[in-house]
């Protein structure tokens, strides 16, 4: 797939934190359920590889990627372990959309921005969202950059989602609100599920 598919898959992509390898799949399973099917585990945590690896094995209909990836090799690892994507929270120096996975990589400013225009990307991921001007700066980026298309990602929650998705340069959000710690960590998959739900309702305009 490419990131365009995948990202228009839903409007919310869950970025997970997974501390434990045994909730991942239990985990994954409760956002599919509720119809947020592509997911981003980042590589923050030790158990972020083993993760990845039994959620694409063992979830039925998840598309997983893989997040915080900050070099080449990151991105290579990434595709290693079967990612569909890779996310990044910056520019990689030398990356370009042509690679061993897709990769949404991160900008914040405009100037970052054009960087990534010249290197061949045109869909990123704001970040963090709220400091660098949210809804107001997306706003501003739209008509200097009509090509460029975001994934906000970074202060983005069940509150503002929907204020951000009804922008016509905003593919999708991406946030953690829909996999609360206390309830991944309490295995409370029900209510993760409910979450999921709600995320996966929100108009996209």
């Amino acid at each position: 797939m490419t990131l365009e598919e995948i990202l228009t898959r839903a409007p919310v992509i869950p970025v997970l934190v997974i501390d434990d390898v045994a909730h991942a799949v239990p985990l994954g399973r409760a956002l599919v359920a509720g119809g947020l099917t592509v997911l981003e585990v980042t590589f923050r945590t030790p158990a972020a590889a083993a993760s990845i690896e039994a959620m694409i094995a063992e979830v039925e209909g998840a598309v997983v990627g893989a997040g915080t990836v900050l070099d080449a090799a990151m991105r290579q690892a990434a595709a290693d372990l079967g990612c569909a994507f890779a996310v990044s929270p910056g520019l990689i120096e030398g990356e370009r959309p042509q690679g061993p996975v897709p990769l949404l990589p991160g900008v914040a400013t405009a100037t970052e921005l054009m960087a990534g225009l010249a290197a061949g990307f045109e869909i990123f991921k704001l970040f963090p969202a709220n400091v660098a001007g949210g809804p107001g700066a997306l706003k501003a980026f739209q008509s200097p950059f009509p090509q460029a298309r975001f994934c906000p990602t970074g202060g983005v929650g069940a509150a503002n989602a929907a204020e951000y998705l009804a922008l016509p340069n905003v593919i999708c959000v991406g946030g953690s609100w829909v996999a609360p710690p206390d309830a991944v960590r309490a295995g409370d998959w029900d209510r993760i599920t409910a979450l999921a739900r709600d995320a996966a309702a929100l108009a996209k305009s």
